[in-house]
């Protein structure tokens, strides 16, 4: 009987073995066009809403555009814009030392106040949950154009605030006319608004374990020592959180220095917030081109703040693992 020497037919393989000798099947090929697919809705709005714009504002800061003039009279002024900016402009240097005193002085209140009043409620107690749902409301209502105009009339002249005084006293005035305190009003208003970062200090404080407190009371150390070696340091990592997001929310404060002020930073400036002199620039001014140019540096300064705080973090912030 002859046997035969011819080797065996292969078979055509399928897609499918094709892709797994390769490595990675069809299915996973499959899977990922189809997350591609669910994120193009988010990828179409991030390019049209936010890249684009970004890209558009980054070009137009190197023009002289104004939005009244069509777009082909724009002429490059290359860095025109920026030298006018640091040199020539004391309303620019005014605003940024506005923003200064608004952030540097709201933001430390506004996260002792939510500290505060999250100690408070983190202790057991009958209505609990109503009084946290009560301090968080102001954060709900967010920097909304009506609590602007009901803090103004607080603060005008026949407003409750005054009236209030009257009860001792004391007379009152115009206080968000007058330009001594009424950059003191703005930071007011921002500190009553410490509901987000007061629920997520709230959260910190449930981590921390009661076995430090418990040892901490065997080795007779008061309630101020208990939160100054216990408390603080495991909460850093929230005060952290809490510092990074609430700095850069006092530096982008408009709505109410715009909603106080009519618009116009005033009384004499005195709540001419950078924010505000940049929508000035571009929308009243019409002068887009400077208006991009601030909007850059105020991106960019931002950007730099936020590198700061997280390398100043590694020296006092404490996550229970040990890694700092």
């Amino acid at each position: 009987m002859a046997v035969s020497t011819r080797p065996p037919a292969h078979r055509p393989q399928s897609g499918r073995a094709a892709s797994q000798r390769r490595g990675r099947p069809a299915r996973h090929r499959d899977d990922g066009r189809a997350g591609y697919v669910f994120l193009s809705p988010w990828l179409l709005g991030l390019a049209a809403i936010t890249a684009i714009p970004m890209l558009m504002s980054l070009y137009l800061s190197f023009t002289n555009y104004d939005i009244l003039s069509p777009f082909s009279d724009v002429e490059w002024i290359g860095l025109d814009n920026y030298r006018k900016m640091f040199t020539d402009d004391p309303a620019f240097w005014h605003a940024v030392r506005v923003t200064l005193v608004f952030a540097l002085i709201g933001t430390p209140l506004k996260l002792g106040a939510a500290l505060g009043v999250a100690l408070l409620l983190n202790r057991p107690f009958r209505g609990a949950g109503l009084f946290r749902g009560l301090f968080y409301l102001p954060s709900l209502l967010g920097g909304s154009v009506a609590v602007a105009m009901i803090w103004r009339s607080i603060f005008d002249r026949s407003g409750a605030f005054n009236a209030f005084l009257s009860w001792f006293g004391i007379e009152g005035k115009a206080w968000v006319n007058d330009p001594s305190t009424a950059l003191g009003t703005l930071i007011l208003l921002a500190v009553w608004q410490f509901g987000a970062p007061m629920v997520i200090f709230l959260a910190g404080l449930k981590q921390v374990p009661n076995e430090l407190y418990e040892a901490a009371e065997v080795d007779g150390a008061t309630a101020f020592r208990k939160f100054l070696s216990v408390t603080l340091p495991m909460l850093s990592p929230v005060i952290f959180f809490n510092l990074v997001l609430e700095t850069i929310h006092g530096f982008q404060g408009f709505t109410s220095a715009f909603v106080l002020s009519g618009g116009t930073g005033g009384p004499v400036d005195s709540t001419l917030m950078y924010t505000l002199q940049l929508y000035i620039k571009g929308f009243a001014n019409f002068e887009m081109g400077y208006a991009s140019a601030m909007a850059w540096v105020f991106l960019l300064t931002i950007g730099l703040v936020t590198v700061v705080l997280f390398r100043t973090g590694r020296f006092w912030v404490h996550y229970s693992d040990g890694d700092d």
